[in-house]
């Protein structure tokens, strides 16, 4: 019955064309944008190995290095809780709030597939807790009362038309389908909530081991703000999100927004170790079956940084959204697509098993993933009810395939294996498919393939492979070789001058919207341009512009936080000329955070190559971030929109009075 009720629901997902066209834009975008990032780094085969390796490592000594990373945190004065499965961690989260009817809470929270799948939103909504998602796409389907339909783009499945009908009615905004109106109305509402919040709750794309570090990566700037605002922070992390230190995070940071969203970098790449100033952060540290996924055939699922790659390489994927992957309870599994089908039935057991079914096998879905997981292989292990070990919760062996389905596989194993049959069986199948193919749109078979709905049944070659196939001699090969090298990736690979560096970070900078400005009058340049924007007071970075400079100008300025001030100065504790980032720590986040504008200030001999050269300068801070141009969405149609929660302008003073 749960086939038929998934079969229906992919039916209702080909024949939606609003659905179709949505998934279409969301899909061609990702894909044109994963290409062109990865073209920037071309030993990404080699940093894809060096990911898998670790991510097995850090399974396969989990414990070892969960233990590393709870006394690094406790030690940096973080309150550290593990939960066993999601009801623990729903406990803890109110016990942290003080729930209670007589004393509503505001609840903050940014993007986290680990609170989909626990359902905290439901269960702090229970106990009359406010819980408002802030990043763009959340706050949409969240207005719609849906689950996400992407891991990366929650309203993937929507056109501008469906947002602005829901904006109109929802937020009581005149009827447009202007994106950037929608996206500074939701910008408008979601500032007060961020200044108002009793708690802010994240997700954990990395845990550091060696130091304690929580890496949050987002582009809005939502994740920033729950993380440093409220009073209270609250980070929930999967325990499998672990890497032993930053210089493995460096690689992780590499291959994520490539895979994920197409970009170099993502806009904000925070790492917190301590509290700031006047916060309580917890970590809960989430089991819920991983133990269990752990000690699997599925052991490898655990390698997953959850950038969704695989979903927009998916075949499958991109003609059904995530909304069609449900359960034989008919609730829509948090995790769709490849991984999904693997990391569902894993962790919540035999209601999501049928959804391996959803896949061609064709390895897409293995080639996209910037760890290397095999997909495919695990896709076939659900299918034959491989799920995990445990003999008290073992999934029947083939629960992932209907009886038919069985049948058919038990009868190919016998002919397969023996040679002589096999050779038949395929003679008479290019027979049978030849005479059938051209009456296909009449045939239907859905309790068995789905052929007959959307496909026709393809006609078998001629010649078998095995009556073409001749063998190579080795003297065809010759002159082939595996290890040549493109003479211009290792031109890319040369050192380069301090003025060559200043000249890529200024690309890659504008090239994200940014601006940069050399300039040898460092601090009067800095104070014109506030001038010309008819700005009379700013929030200010300590020991940043010269305060008597600023009183002759006429501005006043603020080191404390003031969300009414239009700008704000900082200085970078480096640029990185590979994705034109800064770096910013500490008293920097707040000014570099809640103004429109933001200046910030470089100089010259602090630009280095790429993160690698800067990733170790975090280790003291309690808190920094790499930002890379203003924040930005491309939520609703995969439009790119310039300013969303974090500033909408960025501005780049480098000083080159003394650059060789």
């Amino acid at each position: 019955m749960s086939n038929l009720f998934f079969r229906e629901r992919i039916k209702e997902s080909i024949n939606n064309p609003n659905l179709q066209t949505a998934l279409d834009n969301n899909t061609e975008r990702r894909l044109r944008g994963r290409a062109l990032a990865f073209e920037s780094i071309p030993d990404w085969r080699e940093r894809r190995q060096r990911a898998h390796k670790i991510r097995a490592d850090v399974i396969d000594n989990l414990d070892e290095y969960l233990n590393q990373f709870i006394t690094k945190n406790e030690a940096n004065g973080v309150i550290v809780h593990r939960a066993k499965d999601s009801k623990e961690a729903i406990q803890i989260v109110l016990q942290i709030v003080g729930a209670s009817h007589d004393s509503p809470k505001l609840v903050a929270k940014s993007k986290s597939m680990v609170t989909e799948e626990i359902e905290l939103n439901h269960a702090l909504e229970k106990e009359n807790i406010k819980v408002v998602e802030t990043d763009l796409g959340e706050y949409i389907v969240q207005l719609r009362k849906e689950r996400p339909s992407h891991i990366i783009t929650p309203a993937a499945h929507l056109k501008k038309e469906q947002v602005a009908q829901l904006f109109h009615e929802k937020l009581n905004i005149p009827y447009t389908e202007d994106i950037p109106t929608l996206t500074a109305t939701a910008r408008k509402i979601l500032r007060e909530i961020f200044l108002t919040a009793d708690i802010g709750i994240s997700g954990v794309n990395f845990g550091v081991a060696e130091t304690g570090n929580i890496c949050v990566v987002s582009n809005e700037g939502n994740a920033r703000m729950v993380a440093t605002i409220p009073p209270v922070h609250i980070a929930l992390m999967g325990m499998e999100r672990i890497v032993p230190n930053l210089d493995d995070l460096s690689l992780f940071i590499s291959l994520l927004a490539r895979s994920a969203t197409g970009q170099k970098i993502s806009v904000y790449t925070q790492l917190l170790r301590k509290p700031l100033p006047n916060q309580t952060r917890h970590i809960i540290i989430l089991d819920n079956g991983r133990s269990r996924l752990r000690n699997s055939p599925l052991k490898e699922s655990l390698y997953c940084i959850r950038c969704g790659a695989c979903l927009n390489a998916c075949p499958v994927f991109r003609e059904l959204s995530g909304h069609a992957y449900i359960g034989k309870d008919k609730t829509i599994a948090p995790y769709p697509g490849p991984i999904g089908s693997v990391i569902s039935p894993g962790l919540m057991g035999e209601n999501f098993v049928h959804l391996a079914q959803a896949s061609s096998l064709c390895g897409a879905c293995k080639d996209a993933c910037p760890v290397d997981i095999d997909l495919p292989k695990m896709l076939t292990r659900v299918r034959a009810g491989k799920v995990n070990s445990e003999s008290s919760s073992v999934i029947s062996e083939g629960a992932g395939l209907n009886q038919l389905t069985k049948l058919f596989l038990q009868i190919y194993t016998r002919l397969s294996t023996r040679p002589k049959l096999f050779a038949f069986s395929q003679a008479f199948a290019s027979l049978t498919t030849f005479l059938l193919s051209p009456f296909s749109q009449w045939i239907h078979l859905p309790a068995f393939t789905g052929w007959g709905y959307s496909k026709d049944f393809p006609r078998f070659a001629n010649k078998t492979f095995r009556s073409q196939w001749k063998p190579v001699t080795l003297s065809e090969t010759k002159g082939f070789s595996q290890n040549k090298r493109d003479s211009s990736v290792a031109e890319k690979l040369l050192p380069q001058s301090d003025t060559n560096l200043i000249e890529q970070f200024t690309k890659e900078l504008t090239t994200v919207s940014g601006n940069v400005y050399q300039t040898k009058n460092f601090q009067q340049d800095v104070i014109n341009f506030i001038k010309s924007r008819n700005i009379n007071k700013i929030m200010l970075e300590p020991n940043t512009l010269d305060e008597s400079l600023l009183q002759k100008a006429n501005i006043d300025f603020t080191y404390d936080d003031d969300p009414q001030i239009r700008l704000g100065v900082t200085n970078a504790l480096v640029g990185l000329a590979d994705t034109g980032s800064v770096l910013e720590a500490d008293e920097a986040l707040h000014p570099s955070l809640l103004p429109e504008i933001h200046i910030v200030m470089l100089k010259s001999k602090d630009i280095v190559p790429s993160l690698p050269d800067a990733i170790h300068l975090v280790e003291d801070k309690n808190a920094a971030v790499f930002i890379t141009g203003p924040s930005r969405t491309a939520d609703i149609e995969m439009t790119l929109t310039i300013g969303v929660h974090g500033p909408k302008e960025l501005h780049v003073f480098v000083d080159v009075s003394n650059s060789g």
